[in-house]
């Protein structure tokens, strides 16, 4: 899908996600992302699926920062994962997919396009 426009989907309001904590939505494709609101007023989306036990708990995790980056922390492994690349901290070689996202008209809005660096689950 080289060159075409992002598909947006509508998943809640803003005031739906309170801050630092995670919520688990579907796309209209199937696709579990967990989306993150941060204090400040970042959001983020996220694969849901923990690569690792494969169960939908992302959305669950902890969030929290290392040396200033905002992370999760997955609640069944422990395992920790940078919000902005989805990249794991404790193993370089795992990756979470990280979707587009956006805020319009106080609606938070995400896309099916993802990175492509994701470890599939299993």
């Amino acid at each position: 899908m080289t060159g075409a426009a992002p598909v947006w989907t509508a998943l809640c309001p803003l005031d739906a996600l309170p801050a630092d904590q995670g919520r688990a939505a579907l796309l209209p494709d199937g696709t579990a992302v967990a989306l993150f609101r941060l204090h400040g007023g970042e959001l983020h989306a996220l694969g849901n699926l923990d690569p690792f036990s494969g169960a939908p708990v992302i959305c669950h995790g902890i969030v929290g920062d290392r040396a200033g980056v905002p992370v999760v922390t997955g609640p069944l492994g422990k395992q920790t994962f940078e919000l902005a690349t989805g990249r794991c901290l404790e193993d370089d070689t795992v990756r979470l997919p990280v979707h587009d996202v956006r805020l319009t008209g106080g609606v938070i809005e995400v896309s099916a396009r993802r990175n492509t660096v994701e470890t599939l689950v299993g």
